[in-house]
């Protein structure tokens, strides 16, 4: 029957991934109420302290958002590449890179991208090269950021297992980066020079786009408030507690329970955190509350908290109904090539669009199929497989914001502008923190 049940779990999956959005975690809700009502399944358990991790640290950046603390940091994004224009290609998927691992969200990718297809072509620089990676990059920085949404769910997972934020960090990290690095070293080959892409040329005959040299036509500078800089420096502070929480377990708060002294969990101390440090933001900046709710970080964040909700619900009732057959099926193979189930996490993720939906539906798998913490970690980068077909919302912002026609899906679909970088970028990422992990966990 284990076959059956899971035909049922990937097909709501797929059908919930074809309508988008929130409706991912409604056709979850359809698999759970088949797997129960119809397989006769016992219903599993939600990923619940997931879950309210994931909606403190989606409060806290839309409190961010609101007060345009965002808004700010992406006008600094505008004056760094303004300096170093001929370098781009290296330069913004660094920035967009470092960008998402301040603020926790790819979404900060939206206000970068036009400016970057217009500094390059100014500059004379295929914009598909920097934007390509600078998509990429914004992404994998997601499994690196201390307070993203995926990473706070695998602490949330793995924190049972002995691994800590700072484990997370210390493999994620350096394995993102050397992964964009890799990536951008391969994109800033490809194509034609602008000069000689016969596209680009027609564009600018048709007066569809402007010539190399053009000054690029970018919104001027504005100044910012002291409070909207306050909050910016509030939401840096609260990732730095969290991170020290991370660092020194011995900082954490203790309360003597049942006659002895137990530790708070760091999934606690991060909900803590979050959620006062959101409180200040609103108290010192003067962020109005109600604006909170109509951020896009927010209502993309609750999106992806109901989706999850569903995922690691259906999911743990198959798991978790069919332990002994998966186990038995599966976990020699796994144990022996782990890398499997890198693949089958780079996959799901290119279904579902979601780094923590992913890791929420399959973590708990890989833990019962005897996947390593260190092995799982280091394979965390994987999830970022939402290039694969070109239909997430920072891709076609992308190949939209690029006049020049450079950036652009092929013919044939998968041969898109993203799809080489965005591999190498991935499998390098994968294999730099399997190794990292390994030496260090």
């Amino acid at each position: 029957m284990f076959w059956a049940e899971l035909l049922v779990v990937l097909i709501m999956l797929i059908i919930g991934a074809r309508y988008g959005g929130i409706f991912l975690g409604m056709s979850s809700g359809f698999a759970i109420a088949i797997l129960v009502f119809g397989f006769g399944l016992a219903p599993g358990n939600p990923a619940i302290d997931v879950i309210m991790i994931i909606m403190t640290v989606v409060v806290i950046a839309a409190t961010l958002q609101a007060s345009g603390g965002m808004d700010y940091l992406i006008q600094i994004a505008v004056k760094l590449l303004r300096k170093n224009p001929n370098r781009i290609s290296y330069y913004a998927p660094i920035i967009s890179w470092v960008f998402t691992f301040m603020c926790g969200t790819g979404n900060i990718s939206f206000g970068i991208l036009p400016v970057i297809a217009e500094v390059a072509r100014e500059a004379g620089v295929r914009p598909e090269r920097p934007i390509s990676m600078s998509v990429i990059a914004s992404q994998q920085a997601i499994t690196a950021c201390p307070i993203s949404a995926a990473t706070v769910a695998l602490v949330g997972l793995l924190s049972p297992q002995g691994v800590t934020l700072i484990d997370i960090l210390m493999v994620c990290i350096p394995s993102t980066l050397i992964g964009v690095i890799c990536g951008s070293l391969y994109a800033a080959r490809v194509g034609k020079e602008l000069s000689e892409d016969q596209e680009y040329l027609a564009r600018v005959a048709r007066g569809e786009s402007a010539p190399i040299n053009e000054k690029a036509q970018i919104a001027e500078a504005r100044e910012f408030s002291a409070s909207t800089k306050r909050a910016v420096w509030i939401y840096l502070l609260a990732t730095v507690i969290v991170v020290v929480f991370g660092i020194f377990p011995e900082l954490r708060p203790s309360a003597e329970l049942g006659g002895k002294m137990v530790s708070f969990t760091m999934t606690m101390c991060i909900e803590m955190v979050m959620m006062a440090m959101a409180g200040v933001m609103i108290i010192a900046c003067g962020v109005k509350v109600n604006s909170i709710i109509e951020q896009s970080v927010f209502r993309n964040g609750l999106m992806g908290v109901y989706c999850i909700f569903g995922l690691t619900w259906a999911g743990d009732t198959l798991t978790r109904n069919n332990i002994d057959f998966i186990k038995s099926g599966a976990s020699d193979l796994i144990a022996a090539y782990p890398w499997v189930f890198a693949i089958i996490l780079f996959l799901l993720s290119a279904v579902i669009l979601s780094q923590a939906g992913t890791i929420g539906a399959l973590a708990p798998l890989g833990i019962t199929l005897g996947i390593t913490p260190p092995a799982m970690v280091g394979m965390f980068p994987a999830v970022n497989g939402y290039f694969l077909v070109p239909i997430y919302a920072t891709i076609l912002a992308g190949i939209a914001f690029d006049r020049t026609g450079t950036t652009r899906i092929g013919k044939f679909v998968f041969n898109h502008s993203f799809q080489i970088p965005g591999l190498i970028t991935c499998i390098v990422s994968v294999a730099v923190g399997m190794t990292l992990a390994n030496i260090l966990m």
